[in-house]
C-alpha cells in the first residue's frame, strides 16, 4: 500500500511489545494505545521517519485478534456472519521527536455464512495472522457485502490517512 504513494522503506523493524487487550478496553482505545506502544519501541535515529499501525475488528466492544487456530477463526467468521462489525487501524508516525496519529474507523457487513463457506475459506488459510480472521483483499472479500469507510484501513493501513501523515512529518510522497 505504500506504494501507492510512492513510498519505498529503507528497513522494516517490528517492534516487540504486548499486545493484550486490557479488561474493558475499547477496541478503538486499545488499537490507538497500541500504536503509541509501537511508535515508542521501535528504535530510530531522529531525522528517521517512523510508521506504525495496528489493526483491530469489533464487533460491538468485543475485540476480534489474530484466531489462534482454526477452531477459533470459525467462531469470529460465525460471529461475523449476516452482521455489522467496526474495523479500527490506527496509524501513528513519528520524526524528529514529534509524532502524529490518526485513527481510520470502517463499518463493514458479512454475508450470512454457511457452514461450507466457512469451512472452505479456513482451508484456504487466508485467516492465519488477521484480526478477525478475514482479510478483505483475500479469498474472504467475496463475503463483504457492504462497507462505509476505508477500504485500505480495512485491509490495515489507510493510504489517504497515511499519506497526510507522512507529509505532516516532511516526507514527499509520489517523489
Amino acid at each position: 500500500m505504500l506504494a501507492q504513494l510512492g513510498v519505498v522503506p529503507d528497513d522494516v523493524r517490528p517492534p516487540d511489545i504486548d499486545e493484550t487487550p486490557r479488561k474493558a478496553e475499547s477496541p478503538r482505545v486499545y488499537c490507538e494505545r497500541i500504536v503509541v506502544a509501537k511508535l515508542a519501541a521501535v528504535t530510530a535515529e531522529a531525522e528517521d521517519v517512523v510508521l506504525c499501525a495496528d489493526t483491530t475488528v469489533a464487533v460491538g466492544r468485543r475485540i476480534l485478534g489474530k484466531p489462534q487456530d482454526a477452531q477459533e477463526a470459525a467462531a469470529f467468521l460465525r460471529l461475523l456472519s449476516g452482521r455489522r462489525h467496526r474495523v479500527f487501524t490506527a496509524i501513528g508516525v513519528r520524526r524528529a521527536g514529534q509524532s502524529w496519529r490518526r485513527t481510520s474507523a470502517t463499518s463493514v457487513k458479512i454475508k450470512r455464512l454457511s457452514d461450507a463457506e466457512i469451512e472452505g475459506y479456513l482451508a484456504t488459510q487466508d485467516w492465519h495472522g488477521k484480526a478477525g480472521a478475514y482479510a478483505i483483499q483475500g479469498p474472504a472479500g467475496a463475503f463483504v457485502t457492504w462497507i462505509e469507510g476505508s477500504y485500505t484501513g480495512v485491509m490495515g493501513l489507510p493510504v489517504h490517512e497515511t499519506a497526510n501523515l507522512l507529509q505532516a512529518a516532511g516526507l514527499e510522497i509520489w517523489q
